[in-house]
């Protein structure tokens, strides 16, 4: 949190159709959630990364902690199918960009092998 000032990071996979609530950083959040619901379920069910500035416009957001302001989503592939996604929350609105997106992407890519 010091080092990016993010508030929650943390995966959730894809397990009986649902996103759940793998390992992650920050206080306990909503630990399963349907596909197309929310910044995760678009995330996944549009297989892209999802940049919302300011997470209290976005439709459908799912407020699980309500310090969250701005968010980035980024979907988990494993030999091509998607297996679940990365979320990251800021307390910052518009704290994230598309350098984040492709940082993060690069990180991912090598946790996938």
């Amino acid at each position: 949190k010091e080092q990016f000032g993010w508030f929650w990071v943390g995966f959730y996979l894809i397990k009986n159709d649902q996103l759940v609530l793998g390992p992650f950083q920050g206080p306990v959040a909503c630990t399963r959630i349907s596909k197309g619901k929310g910044v995760c379920g678009a995330a996944w069910a549009q297989n892209k990364v999802i940049i919302v500035p300011d997470v209290d416009l976005y439709p459908g957001h799912i407020a699980c902690a309500s310090a969250s302001r701005s968010e980035i989503v980024l979907p988990l592939f494993q030999f091509g199918e998607i297996t679940g996604v990365l979320d990251v929350d800021s307390e910052q609105l518009s704290h994230f960009d598309d350098v984040d997106a492709t940082y993060l992407t690069q990180i991912l890519n090598l946790l996938n092998g």
